[in-house]
């Protein structure tokens, strides 16, 4: 199983290993981090991507960010790691895990300081509750897959988009977990991975997983996927999710949407795999999703090789939303909710 993060060391001198996602799937290379602008950089070129595994490192990031703070006042201690925080949280403005894993680690210091505990003594508690988030991901993501595998039947074509497997989140995926859990019961798939442009993250790092997996995966370019479904090859789609509106609206990669909308045409089931931190009950529809506009280079040039005429304009959303009425079902750790709906969605995550 593929090991995407891992911790190093004790709390004031240790370390947060990576994969070092860029360079996959011809170079598999595990990265050092030991500092929290480290971190920052990782999730914002991609080294590290997928909402959990996001929340995962950021975690770990206050960490790193806390080892030079020298000032054993608790109140100004107390104050920097709001900076750490605050500093982490402008990485990415979509994925909901980064933020959620950034205010657990707020509540943590809080609670330990509330306690009497000293700064060296918070800083433990900090990598502590990181290690928390950590497993518990492992732990949510296996329940995903067992929740969502009587959804998949033998010898069944599934699509996927994006990468929402062991290398976005902690060591088994999302939508992933769901076709390896299939698998597992000892049902035989036949996996069709989109591209997932302008960066591939389907090519490169699903069908590398998969792959390395022993599953079957076919991939082909995101405007193929129509005439497959249309071929009949496609029996369902699962895709994972980045943030969930209390709607059931979802924001997920870019090209999501339209594969949603084609599904739909074809009458064809379209799952979404999260943990049940992915959801922002605080947004009532997918509308207030902040959606991240990104470098305009990885169109122009992507790759590195220039494919657009000098100066032209670039629209380069890295997400999109699809509506919760395209949504067959979501699975989480939890259960799985069906129909797609606000009541749904809080009889499900109730006491979460």
């Amino acid at each position: 199983m593929v090991e995407t993060l891992r911790w190093v060391g004790e709390p004031e001198d240790g370390s947060l290993w990576l994969i070092d996602q860029t360079l996959l799937p011809t170079e598999k290379v595990e990265i050092e981090l030991t500092s929290v602008e480290a971190v920052w950089e990782a999730i914002k070129s991609l080294r590290i991507r997928g909402a959990p595994a996001i929340g995962i490192a950021a975690a770990y990031g206050t960490v790193l960010g806390m080892q030079a703070v020298s000032d054993q006042n608790p109140d100004t201690w107390l104050a920097q790691l709001e900076k750490v925080t605050g500093y982490l949280a402008g990485s990415r403005p979509t994925a909901v895990n980064l933020f959620w894993a950034l205010d657990r680690q707020k509540c943590c210091a809080q609670r330990a300081q509330d306690n009497g505990e000293v700064p060296d003594e918070l800083l433990r508690a900090l990598l502590k509750e990181a290690q928390k988030i950590h497993e518990e991901d492992r732990q949510m993501c296996r329940a995903i897959g067992r929740w969502g595998a009587d959804l998949l039947d033998e010898n069944m074509g599934v699509l996927t988009h994006c990468n929402a497997g062991g290398l976005a989140t902690s060591d088994y995926g999302t939508a992933l977990a769901v076709i390896y859990a299939a698998e597992e019961a000892g049902k035989r798939l036949s996996v069709y991975a989109d591209e997932t442009r302008p960066l591939l993250q389907g090519a490169r790092l699903t069908a590398w997983e998969l792959q390395q997996r022993g599953v079957e995966v076919t991939v082909i370019c995101d405007s193929m996927a129509a005439q497959v479904m249309r071929e009949k090859k496609i029996g369902a789609v699962i895709t994972g999710a980045d943030r969930i509106a209390a709607n059931g609206d979802v924001a997920n990669k870019i090209g999501t949407y339209q594969v949603a909308l084609v599904a739909a045409a074809h009458d064809i089931p379209f799952y979404v795999a999260a943990p049940s931190n992915t959801f922002d009950l605080t947004l009532t529809s997918g509308e207030q999703i902040p959606i991240e506009q990104r470098d305009p280079r990885e169109i122009t040039h992507g790759f590195g090789r220039q494919t657009t005429p000098d100066a032209i304009k670039i629209y380069n959303p890295a997400f999109d939303v699809t509506p919760a009425h395209l949504i067959t079902a979501i699975i989480c750790e939890r259960g799985i909710i069906r129909p797609v709906n606000q009541r749904e969605i809080e009889k499900t995550l109730a006491d979460v």
